[in-house]
């Protein structure tokens, strides 16, 4: 048979070919187009509309990627804009300008999706999308990359997921998924990567996780997990382990030893740090703090060849760190800060010629005697922790003693009974009468009631709260004050005059002056002033006591109220932006870890109290700054004793909305610290209006050297930069619904200074 027999197949197998190659694309063409409408129009997807060309050449930009593997899409990625949470109330129901509309249906879309059946990758970012996982979406059975982050997703994880065997990136973070993280996650045997941060998932740490060999990334901080968490060293490919800000209050367990990233604080984790952890040779970052671990930390930890980040601030670590400690070469940042140390620093931690940033302040330390307590103080809570233990183990004891008493004790009455049962039996009744009486209370109440005493008294000591904020008289701040003499006089806050002054036991204090009006008893304000004085943070300028002039209390429209703080004398952090004052300019990393300091704090005074503590004049100057440079807040609070307080009366509804309108002007005024820190002070005559316009320079390399401060240019990395213009913009967005919370406002913070230090530590 010729050629020419062969062209007229030839012919038509070419135009079959052609043909289903275009109703292919024209069918996956309108699937994206239902897509579109299903999710009601995103400007990412106008480019769709009236689109004759070829799918898969459609070009790709940052908010919409298309990739096909013969002419058939495999990849699919639609980054939104709704990129900001502001309700953390919600309840499943359409939120305007948050969600997609109550219209939006979640079964629609997802089946939709699934006629996408060749799709390898799809990522749907800030879409508003909105209801519970269908579990037809394993219908999309060549997945290897899902991404439905920073949605409104809600409910459980649907277990048909666990049919993907070819996953190997599960990200749903940012979400509302709730109840426990689900038990079969060892069905995914390819996963590498497992991201669900920032949910609602409860219950415990589920140990199926641990099957998973092939893990390199586990990430599931800002959750309500509970319970043990098991030991993890069988994960031997396990590189990053982020459990922040969640409830788990085991022991620390066995970590693998390819680990180079370990995020575990804000839990409730106890005992000691183990010795294990000294070996993990690939470690560069580790948070521990804010935890209730004890002992005294390995030395191992220090010197690690790849460490550059150790925080174990916050705990309860006692004993003394050992004078001939070494510290890895990288290591570029460490906090043991509010811990129980004791003894001495040792060299390689209190050398000022390294730039490593090194913060022990609230420790029992021989150094920076400001900044630490006596040594007492530790000791005290090292015999008290020891006291503790021993009470413990003494009410076990005489717990079982006391069961074993009253079972032996009811075994004699039951033997003793049953002689005398055949004994006398005409005379039972009485006789098991008398025995009752006479024996069970003489038994049982000695032992059991003394017990029942003793396990009281350490109820009591241990729901006791922070001691009463002291009272000091006026005749005492007087004379510290030298009668408030001009030269004492070290100016106006933002709310009251501010004086130094010096205690009779000779501590330097701040002592603010206050008119108050008359809005509440006397009585009602000391309650008030209590308050206050309970909220402590590393990073709270600490209040030490308050004094209410009795004098002023006949006055019928104020009453004179003195509060009296720490004193910190590396002044505020505004004469530290190099405008003010350039010789004592930070440098980029130095400004990130004030900024970290503050943000905590005001996190803690929105949420680690009840009730909670909002508008706390967040402005540079009232950052203080202690000798290390350690960054406190200073007049916050305040608002639960001016006259801001709301009133008793006014209904929920509108508590709430004022709840949340003073929480959004914390993150507003907290934007304009970010937008200092980059460019200097705010120049008077300028002020905010003028800077909110410069933002827009921030969108170039050249408009970002012409308004960015010179010695945050030479000391940043462009890609830590880049994180703090983001956060910064959206803080001080004009429309309050859109801007961050402050938990967002802090993680960005502690990322962008992990991404200076791996910088840093690159260079």
């Amino acid at each position: 048979m010729g050629w020419s027999s062969w062209l007229p197949f030839v012919y038509l197998s070419w135009s079959f070919f052609i043909s289903s190659t275009h109703e292919a694309q024209t069918y996956q063409l309108q699937l994206l187009l239902q897509l579109r409408k299903h999710l009601e129009h995103p400007p990412q997807l106008d480019i769709l509309e009236g689109y004759n060309g070829d799918l898969c050449n459609l070009s790709s930009s940052p908010n919409l990627g298309i990739v096909c593997l013969e002419n058939t899409v495999t990849e699919l990625k639609i980054m939104g804009d709704k990129l900001v949470k502001v309700s953390n109330d919600f309840n499943g129901f359409a939120i305007p300008n948050q969600t997609l509309s109550e219209s939006f249906s979640i079964d629609s879309f997802v089946t939709t999706l699934t006629r996408l059946t060749s799709l390898k990758v799809l990522r749907l970012v800030s879409l508003g999308i909105w209801g519970p996982l269908p579990d037809k979406i394993h219908r999309l059975y060549s997945l290897e990359v899902l991404d439905l982050c920073s949605n409104y997703f809600f409910g459980s994880v649907p277990p048909q997921l666990s049919r993907l065997v070819k996953l190997n990136s599960l990200t749903l973070d940012g979400n509302y998924f709730n109840g426990t993280v689900p038990d079969w996650l060892d069905s995914l045997s390819n996963l590498t990567i497992l991201s669900l941060k920032s949910n609602r998932f409860n219950g415990q740490f589920p140990s199926s996780i641990c099957r998973i060999i092939t893990l390199t990334d586990i990430a599931l901080s800002h959750n309500h997990l509970t319970g043990k968490l098991p030991d993890l060293s069988t994960l031997s490919s396990l590189h990053m382990l982020d459990l922040r800000e969640n409830k788990l209050d085991s022991d620390l367990p066995g970590m693998p030893k390819e680990l180079i990233t370990v995020l575990l604080s804000n839990n409730s984790f106890s005992g000691k740090i183990p010795g294990q952890f000294g070996q993990l040779n690939q470690l560069q970052h580790l948070d521990l703090s804010l935890n209730h671990l004890s002992g005294t930390p390995p030395s191992s930890m220090f010197s690690l060849p790849n460490i550059s980040y150790l925080n174990l601030a916050s705990n309860m670590l006692s004993g003394s760190l050992p004078n001939h400690l070494l510290c890895g070469s990288k290591l570029g940042f460490v906090d043991l800060s509010s811990n129980k140390l004791i003894g001495g620093l040792p060299s390689c931690l209190g050398s000022m010629l390294d730039k490593r940033v090194v913060k022990f302040g609230g420790n029992c330390l021989s150094v920076d005697s400001q900044n630490q307590h006596q040594e007492s103080y530790c000791n005290v809570a090292n015999e008290e922790g020891k006291q503790s233990r021993c009470r413990a183990v003494g009410i076990l004891v005489a717990a079982i003693g006391g069961a074993v008493l009253v079972i032996s004790l009811l075994a004699l009455l039951v033997v003793f009974l049953r002689r005398r049962y055949r004994s006398r039996r005409t005379f039972k009744q009485n006789i098991i009468s008398k025995v009752e009486q006479d024996n069970i209370p003489t038994g049982v109440s000695s032992e059991v009631l003394a017990n029942a005493r003793f396990i009281s008294e350490a109820a009591k000591l241990g729901t006791q709260g922070a001691p009463v904020c002291r009272v000091f008289t006026l005749e005492e701040l007087k004379e510290a004050t030298n009668n408030f003499d001009s030269s004492s006089f070290m100016g106006e806050g933002s709310i009251g005059k501010i004086y130094k002054g010096r205690l009779e036991n000779g501590t330097c204090v701040a002592i603010r002056s206050l008119s108050l009006l008359k809005k509440h008893s006397i009585q009602n304000l000391k309650v008030r002033l209590d308050l206050l004085s309970k909220l402590h943070h590393p990073h709270l300028v600490g209040l030490l006591g308050h004094c209410v002039d009795s004098g002023m209390q006949n006055d019928s429209s104020s009453t004179k109220v003195f509060l009296v703080y720490e004193y910190l004398p590396n002044g505020n952090y505004r004469t530290h932006l190099s405008e003010m004052c350039p010789e004592k300019a930070l440098g980029w990393p130095e400004r990130l870890a004030i900024l970290i300091g503050v943000a905590k704090a005001v996190h803690f005074l929105h949420t680690g109290v009840i009730p909670g503590a909002f508008n706390n004049r967040l402005k540079t100057y009232n950052i203080l700054l202690d000798e290390h440079r350690i960054a406190k807040l200073s007049d916050y609070g305040m608002s639960i004793i001016t006259d801001e307080i709301e009133k008793p009366e006014a209904k929920g509804d509108v508590l709430k909305s004022s709840h949340k309108i003073n929480l959004e002007d914390d993150v507003y005024n907290f934007g304009f610290i970010l937008l200092e820190s980059l460019v200097g002070p705010i120049v008077t005559g300028k002020g905010e209006a003028f800077l909110l316009n410069e933002m827009a320079s921030f969108g170039s390399q050249d408009g970002r050297r012409k308004i960015v401060d010179p010695i945050v240019l030479t000391t940043c990395s462009q890609d830590s930069l880049s994180i703090l213009v983001s956060i910064t913009s959206k803080c001080i967005s004009p429309e309050p619904s859109t801007r961050p919370s402050f938990e967002d406002v802090l993680w960005n913070l502690q990322y962008a200074a992990q991404v200076q230090a791996m910088a840093d530590a690159d260079q």
